[in-house]
C-alpha cells in the first residue's frame, strides 16, 4: 500500500472514532454489557466497512491518479498491464496463444527456444589451403594415375603421374547451411590428362576431408570441359567423349552437360544424359579396290598403271567430300579422274592427297586413277583408304573404320 493510500486509510478511521465515541454513556453493568454486546456487533461491520474502505477508496485513488498521469513507464525486462476497470466478478483469462517454434538457420549457434544446436564447419577452403597439406584423394582410373590416399596437390599438371588442383567453386552441396568446395583435380598421362571432381569439406576440428567424388573420366567420358554448383547444391558437369590430344582436333570432342547431387552419403547422377551412344555426324564408307594393271615398261623404263577402286557410303550421314589417302603412294599421277582432285590443307584423323566430290548415303561410285610407275618399283602393295570430309573441309573419323582401305598390288 502506498503513502497516499495510508493516508485516506487513517482519515476515514480517524472520522468514524470522532463520531462515536461522544455516543457512548456508561449505565451500570447490564447497561455496559447490552453496550459491549452492541458494540461487539456493530464493531464486526465497521470492520468489514473498512475492509471494503481499505481496498475500494485506494483502488479508486489509485484508478484516479492513472487517469492524470497515464501508464508508468516500465523498467526493463518488465510489461505495462492494464488497470481492472470494472467492479464485477473477473472473466475467465484466455488461455495463452503460442506461435509454432521457429526452426533457426542452418548453422546457426542456437534454436528458437535458446537451446544451442552443434555448429556447421566451414566448408569454403581457399586454393592456399588445398595446396598446403595432404588429402585423401578418390581412386583413379589406372591408366591415368596412380596415385592415391594421402596426396598433396601440385599447382599445375605439368607432371606426369602427379595429381594437380586445375580449379575451384563453392557451394552448399550437403544441405547443410555451409557451403563446401568442389575442385577440378588432374594427374598427366602422357599427353593427356585424366581428371575427376572431387568436393572437400571441414570436419568439426577444423580439418580437410574429402567429401567425395563427383564424378571423373574412363570409361565414357574422356575429358571434363567445365563445371559448376547450383544455387539448388546441384553440381552441373560438362563432359566430352574424347580428349582431344596428340594431333586430333577438337572439333571431333562431344560434350553434354550432367547433374550430380549428394544423396545417401555419395554422388549420384540425377540430370543429363547418362551416356553419348553413337555419333551422329559419322557414317560408314567402304572402299574396294582391284588391282594395279600396269603396261610393259617405255623406252625410259617407266610403266602406266591403272587403279579403280569403288566406294560405297553405307549411311546414315551424307558426305559432302571424298578424300583419298595413299594414291601417291601408287606413282606419280598422270591421268583418269586425278582430274577431279583438288589439294585440301592437312586437316583431320587422315590429310588427304586427293579429294573429290561427295556420295549420299545409300549410293556407290567407281573412280579410275592412272599413275605412271618407275620400272624399279618392287611391286609392294600399297594402302588406299577413302576419309569422309564435311563442306569446311574437316575430315571426320568413320562408323566402321576397317572397312575404310584396301591393300593395292600391282599386276602385269
Amino acid at each position: 500500500m502506498t503513502e497516499y493510500e495510508d493516508r485516506l486509510v487513517d482519515a476515514e478511521f480517524t472520522a468514524y472514532r470522532d463520531a462515536l465515541v461522544p455516543a457512548v454513556q456508561p449505565a451500570g453493568p447490564d447497561a455496559a454489557r447490552a453496550t459491549v454486546r452492541r458494540r461487539r456487533h456493530r464493531a464486526v461491520a465497521v470492520t468489514a466497512a473498512a475492509v471494503v474502505l481499505a481496498v475500494a477508496v485506494p483502488v479508486a485513488g489509485r484508478a484516479a491518479l492513472d487517469r492524470e498521469s497515464g501508464p508508468p513507464d516500465p523498467g526493463p525486462a518488465q510489461s505495462v498491464e492494464p488497470s481492472p476497470t470494472g467492479t464485477g466478478a473477473p472473466s475467465p483469462s484466455a488461455a495463452p496463444s503460442t506461435s509454432p517454434p521457429v526452426s533457426p538457420p542452418a548453422g546457426s549457434p542456437t534454436g528458437s527456444a535458446g537451446a544451442e544446436v552443434p555448429t556447421v564447419p566451414d566448408g569454403r577452403i581457399s586454393r592456399a589451403q588445398l595446396l598446403a597439406g595432404k588429402v585423401d584423394l578418390p581412386a583413379w582410373t589406372p591408366e591415368e594415375c596412380a596415385a592415391g590416399g594421402g596426396v598433396r596437390l601440385r599447382k599445375t599438371d605439368q607432371d606426369v603421374g602427379v595429381p594437380a588442383l586445375l580449379s575451384l567453386a563453392h557451394g552448399d552441396i550437403d544441405a547443410d547451411g555451409a557451403d563446401e568446395t568442389v575442385a577440378l583435380l588432374g594427374c598427366r598421362y602422357g599427353e593427356a590428362v585424366g581428371k575427376q571432381v572431387v568436393a572437400f569439406d571441414r570436419d568439426t576440428a577444423g580439418r580437410i576431408v574429402t567429401l567425395g567424388q563427383v564424378t571423373r573420366t574412363g570409361e565414357g567420358q574422356r575429358d571434363i570441359l567445365a563445371y559448376e554448383v547450383t544455387d539448388g547444391g546441384s553440381v552441373r558437369v560438362r563432359v566430352a567423349d574424347i580428349q582431344p590430344c596428340c594431333d586430333v582436333p577438337t572439333y571431333l570432342a562431344r560434350d553434354q552437360w550432367r547433374t550430380y547431387r549428394w544423396q545417401g552419403g555419395r554422388f549420384a547422377q540425377t540430370g543429363g544424359p547418362t551416356e553419348f551412344g553413337p555419333d551422329d555426324r559419322l557414317t560408314d564408307l567402304a572402299l574396294t579396290a582391284g588391282e594395279l594393271v600396269l603396261s610393259t615398261p617405255g623406252a625410259d623404263g617407266k610403266r602406266t598403271g591403272s587403279l579403280t577402286v569403288t566406294v560405297v557410303n553405307k549411311g546414315p550421314v551424307d558426305v559432302p567430300l571424298l578424300g583419298f589417302v595413299g594414291l601417291d603412294r601408287l606413282g606419280e599421277r598422270a591421268g583418269g579422274d586425278f582430274a577431279q582432285c583438288r589439294d585440301l590443307p592437312e586437316v583431320g584423323p587422315h590429310w588427304a592427297s586427293c579429294v573429290t566430290g561427295g556420295l549420299p548415303a545409300g549410293q556407290r561410285r567407281s573412280l579410275t586413277f592412272t599413275v605412271l610407275v618407275d620400272g624399279s618399283t618392287s611391286g609392294d602393295p600399297a594402302v588406299v583408304r577413302v576419309v569422309h570430309y564435311d563442306a569446311q573441309n574437316k575430315g571426320w573419323p568413320d562408323l566402321v573404320e576397317t572397312n575404310n582401305g584396301a591393300d593395292v598390288r600391282s599386276a602385269g
